[in-house]
């Protein structure tokens, strides 16, 4: 009479160790590896705990990719395509599946949270351009069989107060001699960029003061679009676009504002690991678990 109230109380256990073990092979599924490295890079996995990564290391689905001062990252995926991360940078993988001989399964999700990044369109975006995404702040980033540089500046109040004085001082120089004294008060700060792009070769952020709060974005190849609840911008190559917040519509530029990208030598090949910076040799040997 007993034996069956036992096999009923396993059945549970059993199905609840298999959810486990699911959630686990999935959080663990590796999606890439680090190819280049010039600098420090860490890894925040899903469950918490950080992982200081190294050439030939493993990225996995869920992971946090952490660029620190002066680290430019390229991370080859398993569809061969390519992010390379500048210092500074933070880039989470939500989600990324690919099988060659499964195009139905394809999705790729990633979230820029800082920085920037120069990514390169694998298989999975030339054969499901439609199933990458890339959130930032400010807009969704989706492709058309790309190569694109992406920046994300993040508002402080330092850089806000010197994009304030060096926008003043252009649309002076640009024909705005007009402009009130109270400008600044009556004019929102992210409505500026805008309102520069619109003047023949002058770029959002002019002179010293540095790129204003938003996302940049470069078309080295291909095509890209911008998506925010101001609208949808195509970009195409050769052209610059900017977006100060998720509310403004994305914009083309005349020019460049002023983005730099500027990876060791080594990072402009695509010959896989082997290809890495001799800067971290010494910190190639080992993968460091950090709690």
């Amino acid at each position: 009479m007993n034996q069956p109230r036992r096999c009923t109380a396993i059945k549970p256990l059993l199905f609840m160790s298999a959810l486990l073990l699911s959630a686990q092979a999935w959080a663990a599924q590796v999606v890439g590896t680090v190819a280049n490295l010039s600098g420090p890079l860490l890894a925040k996995k899903a469950d918490g705990t950080s992982k200081v990564l190294a050439v030939k290391s493993s990225v996995e689905q869920g992971d946090t990719l952490i660029s620190e001062k002066d680290t430019y990252a390229r991370i080859k995926f398993i569809d061969n395509s390519e992010i390379t991360l500048r210092p500074n940078s933070q880039l989470k993988i939500d989600n990324f599946s690919f099988e060659e001989d499964k195009p139905e399964k394809d999705s790729a999700a990633f979230n820029l949270v800082k920085g920037g990044l120069r990514a390169v369109t694998g298989t999975l975006g030339k054969r499901n351009k439609e199933k990458f995404g890339m959130n930032t702040p400010t807009a969704t980033i989706g492709i058309r069989g790309t190569i694109f540089i992406a920046e994300y500046i993040a508002p402080n109040e330092e850089a806000v107060a010197a994009y304030g004085m060096a926008s003043m001082a252009a649309m002076s120089v640009s024909g705005y001699a007009d402009v009130r004294s109270d400008m600044p008060s009556a004019v929102p700060l992210q409505v500026l960029p805008i309102r520069l792009a619109q003047v023949p070769g002058q770029p959002p952020a002019p002179g010293s003061g540095g790129l204003a709060p938003g996302l940049y974005v470069q078309v080295l190849d291909g095509m890209i679009h911008l998506t925010n609840q101001g609208g949808t911008q195509n970009f195409s190559a050769g052209q610059f676009g900017y977006t100060a917040s998720f509310q403004q519509p994305p914009v083309i530029l005349p020019n460049n504002p002023g983005i730099k990208f500027a990876p060791p030598p080594a990072f402009n090949t695509s010959s896989g690991p082997q290809g890495g910076s001799g800067n971290t040799s010494g910190s190639n040997a080992v993968d460091c678990e950090v709690r």
